[in-house]
């Protein structure tokens, strides 16, 4: 295995390059020393948004800054990082926010459910991410 793919901290004020590391999947250079040893040398955990991989052909697109760690892949985690790194399709992300309002479309029934149940409205804004304003409009109606 040669450096396939490099490993990098994205600042908050660049764009998204890259996947985050903990999309790609379980990769074998995750669990080594050097790479463990970088990402508690930076602070930063193996699923944090900010660690993020890029196959070292697009290495260059990475900030001449930025804390980065060449790492070398298996055949398959090379695909995978090549997967996720790909650009998505407007197709793909337009299917993606329809799924999306399929499953959200319910909302309010489940919440009422969750109070009628005994659930928090605290909890359920907790649980759901959903306004704590918005939940207290339904116990209104």
């Amino acid at each position: 295995m040669a450096d396939d793919a490099y490993l990098f901290l994205l600042a908050d004020r660049w764009p998204r390059l890259g996947a985050a590391l903990a999309a790609v999947g379980a990769l074998e250079c995750a669990e080594t020393p050097a790479v463990r040893g970088w990402l508690q040398a930076h602070g930063v955990a193996v699923s944090s948004e900010q660690v993020r991989i890029l196959p070292s052909e697009e290495a260059v697109l990475i900030p001449e800054d930025a804390e980065r760690l060449p790492v070398p892949l298996s055949t398959e985690e090379a695909i995978r990082v090549h997967q996720e790194c790909a650009p998505r399709s407007v197709t793909d992300l337009e299917a993606e926010l329809l799924d999306f309002r399929d499953m959200t479309q319910g909302w309010e029934a489940l919440v009422h459910r969750a109070l009628t149940a005994g659930v928090p409205a605290p909890r359920i804004a907790q649980l759901t991410g959903l306004d704590p304003q918005e939940i207290g409009r339904l116990t209104q109606t």
